[in-house]
């Protein structure tokens, strides 16, 4: 092999490596909120890793009352941040082009706190990183899991119960999810299973629930089987 070729080896493996390196890079500064899991960062928008907020538009209830949940998420994050500088990690690319990332404002993951403080959810499709966080929020009540709501991403595909601009239906009709009112147990074995029991499961009695732990209730079993539970067997 000549010296020239292998000079443009090098040279090739040196781009790529930069490439790879640009495109994990850690970006910083002053960012804007666009909503409650996206930033703008040097006109580079940046979806939050992990976590999935209400819509901008998304209206969610609260002690019979309409709440502007993704209105509010949005505001929650940029008070948080006012106008100080934020570093984000980029995890990856989504199909839009944005930059997903784990941003944090000094030591705080600012995903984290997003979800914790209940003004988005762990997104179970994507990561299970903030699923303790979120099994904080709601057993604390904060933030969405003060009242009802539809997730984010089955508002997205127009399953909007919670929203009081669709269709009013009996409380009997209605399956959002409430604080408190989740009869299904979501349970975590000692082998790391994730197993879910309705009222009918013998076990159900004597499963207790560790939000701690990952562990959860849920509303439906579709709702169980989409967040990766599967039917106790007996």
């Amino acid at each position: 092999m000549t010296k020239v070729v292998i000079g443009v080896i090098g040279l090739l493996a040196a781009v790529v490596g930069e490439r790879v390196v640009t495109e994990r890079e850690t970006l910083s500064g002053v960012p804007s909120v666009i909503d409650g899991d996206t930033l703008d960062l040097h006109g580079q928008r940046i979806r939050l890793h992990g976590i999935d907020a209400p819509e901008s538009r998304q209206l969610c209830r609260k002690s019979g009352q309409s709440v502007r949940c993704g209105q509010n998420a949005a505001l929650a994050l940029d008070a948080l941040i006012r106008h100080r500088p934020v570093k984000c990690e980029q995890k990856d690319k989504d199909r839009y082009g944005r930059v997903v990332a784990v941003c944090r404002l000094g030591s705080t993951d600012l995903n984290g706190w997003m979800v914790q403080q209940g003004h988005a959810l762990a997104y179970r499709s994507y990561s299970e990183d903030y699923v303790r966080q979120e099994a904080e929020a709601q057993q604390l009540k904060r933030g969405v899991w003060a009242g009802a709501f539809d997730y984010p991403w089955d508002w997205r595909r127009g399953k909007r119960e919670a929203d009081p601009k669709t269709t009013p239906r009996s409380p009997s009709a209605v399956q959002t999810v409430t604080a408190g009112e989740c009869k299904i147990k979501g349970n975590i074995t000692a082998k790391g299973e994730k197993v879910y029991h309705t009222a009918e499961s013998p076990w159900y009695a004597r499963t207790n629930i560790n939000t701690s732990k990952g562990e959860r209730w849920f509303c439906s079993e579709r709702e169980a089987k989409a967040a990766g539970w599967r039917p106790a067997q007996w």
